[in-house]
């Protein structure tokens, strides 16, 4: 595809480019000149003309421009196969032993904005964000297709964010047959993800190295896993030897796999519990103590003017879950919302544990794995948080 369109901005409005922001939002731009259709490669320039990188333009998008290149190159295959490449041997160094599912490519976090790839043991899953990259897709197939030979692709191209580019969803088996749920291994724990029904792209494979963290806390402890999702957390506890793990979620299909991926490891026997039920609601009614409490919700604040309201959201379930906690337990309490800063998530929860009454340590925080680079120029990357706390004194 030529580059066509051109995208001059406002005086004074290049600094974030230069400084390697991705995103140009359409309070930015000044004009755009030889615009066809959404997702059109494009040259950025000053607002005296001087070249400023390579990117795609969709006018209808609140972030116009989305930056691929500050070097004046073409975009093709050629391009992209090194971008794939550079990211697929960055997940070389960085992945566990005992370990199949991880993120290949991260959007914005290696310079292919637009684009999620995930590994599903022999598969991969992909997601397509943005009018852009839609238009490289068959491209980048090619090339997943021939580097990595999987034995199976499914797109999952289903999000909000797609929505508001323009585009429909995109739910299938793009290469290969395959019986969902796939079978993978973390850190040797087996788990079955239901690749085209799940949330995400199928498991939360952002929260590896915290599952970890737990399971050098779980021996012998009594564990409430809320917001449990299939039970990631829930089976790496058992795994240190958890005397029970209690597992909490709305959705009935995802629980079910939670229970699953304990009996495929080998835990179906710890006592514990399965409960549907909204996790707001099990709090206020919950009576019984934990020696560690999970609390890793859905984002709550999906636009930023939500932050406030999602604030107040963040500190009472912190609360109310530091109140099931035995003297020197853990809470391991988590935001993926984008919009709450590290800095914000921190003045929430310690004000929880402050308004509670209690005292705490903070023993780690924890964010992104390696396998989910996200680019410094770019704080909207940075969207994953947490919190270890030892409560009590």
């Amino acid at each position: 595809m030529n580059i066509i369109a051109h995208v001059a901005l406002k005086p004074g409005k290049e600094r974030p480019v230069l400084n390697g922001n991705p995103w140009i939002f359409s309070g930015s731009v000044a004009r755009i000149g030889g615009y066809d259709f959404p997702g059109q490669l494009c040259d950025i320039v000053t607002s005296g003309g001087d070249f400023l990188a390579v990117g795609y333009v969709n006018k209808e998008s609140k972030i116009t421009c989305r930056v691929l290149s500050r070097e004046q190159r073409t975009i093709d295959r050629d391009f992209l196969d090194g971008r794939i490449m550079r990211a697929v041997k960055l997940r070389s160094m960085v992945i566990p032993e005992n370990t199949d599912a991880y993120r290949i490519i991260n959007s914005e976090g290696d310079f292919l904005p637009g684009l999620i790839v995930d590994r599903y043991g022999r598969g991969i899953v992909i997601q397509i964000l943005t009018q852009g990259m839609e238009r490289l897709k068959s491209d980048i197939l090619m090339i997943l297709e021939d580097r990595l030979k999987p034995d199976f692709i499914v797109e999952r191209s289903d999000t909000g964010q797609r929505f508001e580019e323009g585009l429909e969803a995109n739910v299938g088996v793009l290469l290969g047959d395959i019986t969902s749920p796939v079978e993978i291994v973390e850190n040797g724990l087996r788990f079955r993800v239901d690749v085209l029904n799940g949330q995400k792209t199928g498991f939360y494979l952002d929260q590896r190295d915290s599952r970890f963290l737990v399971r050098r806390f779980s021996a012998g402890k009594r564990v409430l896993n809320l917001f449990s999702y299939t039970g990631g957390f829930s089976v790496a506890a058992a795994s240190s030897g958890a005397v029970s793990v209690t597992s909490v979620d709305s959705s009935g299909p995802a629980l079910e796999i939670a229970r699953e991926n304990m009996e495929l490891n080998g835990y179906g026997d710890v006592p514990g519990d399965y409960v549907r039920e909204d996790v707001f609601r099990f709090l206020n009614r919950c009576r019984d103590r934990y020696d560690i409490v999970i609390l890793d919700p859905p984002p709550f604040a999906r636009r930023k003017s939500a932050v406030d309201q999602a604030a107040r959201g963040y500190k009472d379930i912190n609360m109310r879950a530091l109140s099931l906690l035995t003297d020197g337990g853990v809470l391991a309490t988590f935001s993926c919302s984008h919009h709450v800063t590290p800095a914000l998530f921190r003045q929430i929860v310690y004000s929880a544990v402050s308004d509670a009454g209690l005292s705490a340590r903070l023993l780690i925080q924890t964010g992104h794995p390696m396998d989910h680079p996200f680019n410094i120029s770019h704080i909207e990357g940075e969207y994953l948080k947490g919190l270890l706390l030892s409560v009590g004194m």
